[in-house]
């Protein structure tokens, strides 16, 4: 009897990113006996990652236009290392479905879904008809794009209800989003939305959806391979936002019935399997009084994985690189057993207060450490944090047998973290880890900035 043999795995991958997350995935394949190529700027040519990386190529000045985001630039880097696949990571051109059809017609592979898939999924009313098609549920909201007419804008959103959120199509990381609670503020607000969105994704497109007041941000994260085999691991509350910018995402959410949440991930799987999904990828809800509505769908790796994988035990780097060198999922639903909780903070350079970026040279650095602690992050001692890039240094992430040993390894962490040279927030999350709300997970997407208002009044 023939034994069917597993596709290699790549000799080589190129990491087309930057910062903590060029680390990681550095890592995971050192791990499995991969060589790496890092791409970097001109103001990443001392990164950690940079350095550790069997061969690197500079790609071009800071800018992000002339550098990570230069598609020629990084495919030529992969053609004159002789790479075999590209790793995107996220943010940047992880989504750009135009860099995964360009990758792939250069002859690598592009490790991540089709490029068919990412265009499906990156149009938020395509991705919201076709998750309703799935059977998934959605939030009320417009019948795909909002006409030119006025009164028929008009009109619509008196049939959905105040307050209502209006969203730009192409829209993506909280941007081109506007509520609107008044019919009089309405279609001034559509037309700044249309305009806002044509200058950042260059697509006008806007849709409109109820806003609900209280809602959680839940996360299900998926796995399926080329061979419509597809797992959904665990669940993420990522609730803690400011700006529709996540502070602190944990796993498994609070307060939520298993047998709800065992409902919905059964859902994500299936419609992976529908949709031909192939790699990693998150389904992003809204939750409120017992229901979930699809939001969207990322078609990458999100900042947050670890804390599901703390919980599972499962790389899912290393799941992403096995499933697009065509391997089959070895993983069933019934081999995923979810152990404890598990914390994310996001250390960010800027102020804890202000919120502005605080680039600059760090002139201390002290990771924490301890049981159930673990630092994803590229500083070290002397690092100059770049003001052309995300402000997100590091990430701390603690695990615990229970929520409350979580969080009290955090507080730990966060008070054996030194960072000095610059701000951070390391105070905002020690003071939202104390906070009585959190502790009993009473919060929705609004309360952070509730809560500054708050303090401000006061």
């Amino acid at each position: 009897m023939s034994v069917r043999k597993k596709p290699q795995l790549f000799e080589k991958v190129l990491i087309a990113n930057r910062g903590e997350i060029a680390l990681r995935v550095q890592r995971a394949c050192r791990e499995m006996g991969i060589k790496t190529v890092a791409i970097h700027s001109e103001a990443d040519k001392d990164a950690k990652y940079v350095r550790l990386a069997d061969e690197s190529v500079c790609i071009g000045p800071p800018a992000p236009d002339l550098s990570y985001l230069n598609i020629p630039a990084i495919i030529a880097a992969a053609e004159v290392t002789d790479a075999q696949a590209i790793h995107p990571g996220y943010g940047f051109l992880s989504e750009n479905a135009d860099f995964a059809e360009k990758v792939e017609s250069s002859g690598f592979v592009f490790i991540g879904p089709k490029p068919e898939t990412i265009r499906m999924m990156g149009d938020k009313i395509n991705a919201k008809a076709v998750m309703q098609k799935a059977g998934m549920p959605c939030v009320p909201g417009s019948e795909g794009s909002l006409p030119e007419e006025p009164k028929e804008i008009v009109r619509i959103a008196k049939e959905v209800g105040y307050p209502i959120i209006i969203k730009a199509a192409g829209g993506g990381g909280g941007r081109g989003m506007r509520v609107v609670n008044t019919e009089a503020a309405l279609l001034p607000a559509v037309l700044l939305t249309r305009t806002e969105a044509k200058n950042a994704f260059g697509n006008p497109t806007v849709y409109l959806e109820r806003f609900l007041d209280t809602p959680r941000h839940i996360e299900i994260q998926v796995l399926a391979d080329a061979y419509k085999n597809a797992i959904w691991l665990s669940d993420r509350d990522c609730s803690l936002q400011r700006r529709h910018q996540k502070i602190i995402e944990e796993a498994p959410a609070v307060n939520i019935p298993a047998r709800i949440l065992t409902r919905i991930g059964d859902r994500c799987a299936e419609a992976c399997r529908k949709i031909g999904y192939r790699g990693a990828g998150t389904f992003e809800f809204l939750y409120q009084d017992g229901e979930f509505f699809f939001i969207e769908m990322n078609t990458r790796i999100q900042v947050e994985h670890p804390v599901t994988e703390e919980i599972t035990g499962i790389d899912l780097v290393q799941e992403q690189i096995k499933i697009a060198a065509g391997r089959r999922l070895q993983i069933r639903q019934r081999d995923i057993v979810r152990r404890g909780h598990a914390i994310e903070c996001r250390i960010n350079a800027e102020d804890a207060e202000t919120f502005t970026p605080s680039p600059g040279r760090i002139t201390f650095y002290h990771a924490p450490g301890g049981p159930g602690i673990r630092v994803d992050s590229h500083v070290y001692n002397n690092y100059f944090v770049p003001p052309q890039y995300d402000s997100m240094i590091g990430k701390i992430i603690a695990y615990g047998d229970t929520r409350d040993q979580a969080i009290a390894r955090m507080l730990v962490a966060l008070s054996e973290m030194a960072v000095d040279g610059i701000k951070t927030n390391i105070s905002l999350h020690q003071q939202l880890l104390l906070d009585e709300n959190f502790v009993r997970g009473d919060f929705s997407i609004h309360y952070i900035e509730e809560r500054m208002k708050q303090l401000k009044s006061d």
